[in-house]
């Protein structure tokens, strides 16, 4: 299996990733995550208040692992995404696909109010251009990331 480069916008270096729980879950769940898009990881490390720091690392895939990929969004990944953001715990060590921003994240709670259908969400989505992420939700699945370095992001 082919390598892949990850990076982790954020408020520190993270050597070591690690999973932890948070006041809040994310779009899949608690985890680590990360992106293959530098811009995203960037914007993500410049909006720290001080400083920000792109990590970066190597992603070696572990086929005896469980692995969700959301090739697109699709209704099952706005109905795993809704699940996870209010509390759904999975038991995948990896989960691959777009990420949910604010303005897709609005329109996500359009579709779970019944305002909107999952058609007129799904081209709001494909609208936006959604980032892709990788999250990691158990230490065997961290075992696949190598740290490569960081580099600082003045805020």
């Amino acid at each position: 299996m082919e390598e892949q480069l990850l990076y982790c916008g954020g408020s520190q270096i993270v050597e070591f990733p690690r999973i932890s729980k948070a006041r809040y879950t994310r779009d899949f769940s608690w985890g680590f995550y990360a992106t293959d898009d530098y811009e995203e990881a960037y914007r993500q490390a410049y909006r720290m208040k001080r400083m920000g720091f792109i990590n970066k690392y190597r992603y070696r895939e572990d086929e005896n692992l469980k692995i969700l990929r959301f090739e697109k969004p699709m209704e099952e990944w706005i109905n795993f995404i809704g699940g996870c953001r209010n509390g759904y715990i999975h038991d995948y060590d990896i989960v691959i696909g777009p990420m949910v921003d604010g303005t897709i994240w609005d329109y996500v709670n359009e579709y779970f109010a019944g305002r909107m259908d999952f058609d007129k969400l799904s081209r709001h989505v494909e609208t936006e251009e959604p980032s892709w992420q990788i999250s990691f939700h158990t230490l065997q699945a961290l075992e696949c990331l190598r740290y490569e370095g960081s580099e600082v992001v003045h805020g």
